[in-house]
């Protein structure tokens, strides 16, 4: 016995659907599926992919990291496509010091950044010999070690890991991190003092020698620059995943070990 081509499909009521009726529903559910992740990637949570070395020991090229929209305020780098739907930011709040924040680069807002709160507005800062001063303060950075570090170049870099004790902001405790220091020579290492402006920050990556940052002010088009607070998209929170890719990628059997298990889930709050 043949059945009809199209045979509607029965619900538990036993009320038929049409075909028609049950594509609407599918688009329906998709419709509101992306709604919820276009509100959440907006709003809440947004991930981002580590691709450069600029922030190491804290973060490896490969990290892929979870970052709260809702931190800093929003404004229209917090709208995919970077919808100028109004002026400056709502519910806007100023960072931490200490704070990992991803920005919007200061010469092209279609690129991410990501990099480390070290200057507030009014802040002053510089860098002599390879030491890094806050206020006329001496930022200490202690229990100095050997570091091998590599970023996407794959290349093997020695250098020193130490911990810097940041002064914290707004009544909170110091903030101590990890940066990779390997000179003390350069430009980077041996800078002018700078004053944080108005609406401002001084971003600088944890790989003091492998970073594009707030040092560098000057024309050039990897200069960054003072952040504007407007460039915030969101406080970077945790590593939810880590891969070292250094086998060619139809290699799936290598992919287990190039999984950095210790990496998972490590905050960075």
């Amino acid at each position: 016995m043949n059945m009809p081509e199209h045979q509607p499909s029965e619900n538990k009521e036993g009320e038929t659907k049409t075909t028609a009726q049950v594509v609407m529903e599918y688009v329906r559910t998709l419709g509101t599926a992306f709604i919820v992740v276009l509100v959440l990637r907006t709003f809440v949570f947004q991930s981002f992919f580590i691709p450069s070395g600029s922030m190491i020991p804290t973060l490896q090229v490969g990290d892929y990291i979870f970052v709260s929209k809702y931190s800093y305020g929003y404004s229209r780098y917090s709208f995919p496509m970077n919808f100028d739907l109004f002026n400056g930011r709502i519910w806007g709040a100023v960072p931490h010091r200490g704070d990992v924040a991803v920005f919007r680069f200061t010469k092209d807002t279609s690129i991410d950044y990501i990099k480390r709160v070290i200057g507030l507005p009014g802040d002053r800062i510089r860098v002599t010999g390879g030491q890094l001063y806050l206020n006329d303060q001496l930022v200490p950075c202690i229990d100095p070690h050997p570091y091998v570090a590599v970023d996407e170049t794959h290349e093997p870099e020695n250098g020193q890991v130490c911990e810097e004790i940041l002064p914290g902001s707004d009544g909170r405790p110091a903030v101590k991190h990890s940066v990779l220091k390997l000179t003390d020579q350069g430009a980077q290492n041996n800078t002018p003092e700078y004053v944080v402006p108005p609406g401002h920050l001084f971003m600088m990556g944890d790989n003091r020698d492998n970073s594009a940052d707030s040092r560098f002010m000057g024309d050039d088009p990897h200069d960054l620059g003072f952040v504007p607070m407007q460039n915030l998209v969101g406080q970077a929170k945790f590593i939810f995943f880590s891969f070292d890719s250094i086998a060619p990628a139809w290699q799936f059997w290598h992919w287990p070990a190039e999984i950095r298990w210790a990496h998972l889930f490590r905050s960075l709050t």
